[in-house]
């Protein structure tokens, strides 16, 4: 791996695009299995809620990868300011030699593109073709792809296609007539070899002069004046509603109450990181599937985040997470 202390230009950046809940995480997660040993990665979350889940599912004891996160909307949509300021952050500190972006499954990353294109980061970042994760199976149900993922598509190299496993031949070329003449890859569980990733030839140079990028101090997390009490946000737009909460990692959650408990409500999308009475467990899900457990490498807290279409009562939403916790 490399041990200079400058940071590189020309950085190969992959946004990874894609709806609410196609596979982005899962996508990136395979990929990260992949790095080269010599190779550090960077990797930039964008989140609809405050929360902040994808860093938490993404967690990993592979040695040269940097998360950095930015909750609370769509990267271009909201204050620029943050974001830039973020990603300047996140490449100072990891100095990568490759960078993955997943922006919100509600974002717009057509326009991200266009952002990521214009100073101060056209000679930082050389963009590759974008990869869309789609969800094939909802597709062939005919569902329609929202707008501002279609948007994306004149800058796709790969469109991913997730969740192929219930679809046979005749299916899939079913589906594949009515998409763009793109490359297409079915797959399962955001599962891609890293050969097949667009523009993984493609290799950062030495600086040859430092660059200005955006500074500014991070942002202190908040911290529990109450063990027991979780910290609780709010995220709101004319389209959406999510509501998330990080407990202190002491507190103890039963997950099979919980998991029954969230079955009651009609989120769009439910993500956690919980510690539960055997460990710490992660679960991912989309319009009230059923959670499915699994074990987690993180450990500094427990979280969830819940996405609506439209408000929810919080208060009784609290008290059913209340009634989740396993008490001292």
């Amino acid at each position: 791996m490399r041990t200079i202390a400058a940071m590189l230009e020309q950085i190969p950046t992959h946004l990874i695009g894609g709806p609410l809940g196609a596979g982005k995480t899962s996508l990136i997660r395979h990929l990260l299995s992949q790095k080269p040993a010599d190779e550090r990665w960077a990797v930039l979350i964008n989140e609809f809620g405050q929360i902040g889940l994808d860093a938490a599912l993404l967690s990993t004891a592979e040695d040269g990868v940097t998360l950095a996160e930015i909750p609370g909307g769509c990267l271009c949509c909201v204050n620029g300011v943050p974001f830039q300021v973020g990603l300047g952050r996140l490449l100072r500190q990891a100095k990568p030699d490759r960078l993955l972006i997943e922006p919100s499954g509600l974002g717009h990353p057509a326009q991200l593109l266009r952002q990521l294109g214009q100073p101060p980061w056209q000679t930082v970042l050389h963009l590759q073709p974008v990869v869309l994760v789609l969800d094939s199976e909802a597709l062939s149900r005919g569902e329609a792809l929202p707008d501002s993922q279609q948007q994306a598509l004149p800058d796709a190299g790969l469109l991913l296609m997730n969740k192929s496993e219930s679809l046979d031949d005749s299916a899939r070329a079913h589906l594949a007539e009515q998409l763009p003449g793109l490359p297409l890859y079915w797959t399962t569980q955001g599962q891609l070899p890293v050969d097949r990733l667009p523009g993984i030839d493609a290799r950062a140079s030495e600086q040859a002069q430092a660059s200005a990028l955006p500074e500014g101090r991070a942002s202190l997390p908040q911290v529990w004046l109450d063990r027991a009490k979780p910290i609780c946000q709010v995220q709101a737009t004319p389209e959406n509603w999510s509501i998330g909460w990080r407990w202190h990692p002491s507190q103890r959650f039963d997950l099979e109450k919980l998991a029954r408990c969230l079955a009651q409500w009609p989120w769009r999308r439910a993500k956690l990181v919980v510690h539960g009475g055997n460990g710490w467990q992660s679960a991912n899900a989309l319009d009230g599937d059923t959670l499915v457990f699994k074990s987690s490498e993180w450990r500094k807290d427990s979280r969830l985040e819940l996405i609506f279409s439209e408000p929810q009562p919080q208060a009784e939403l609290e008290r059913v997470m209340e009634g989740c916790r396993i008490g001292d």
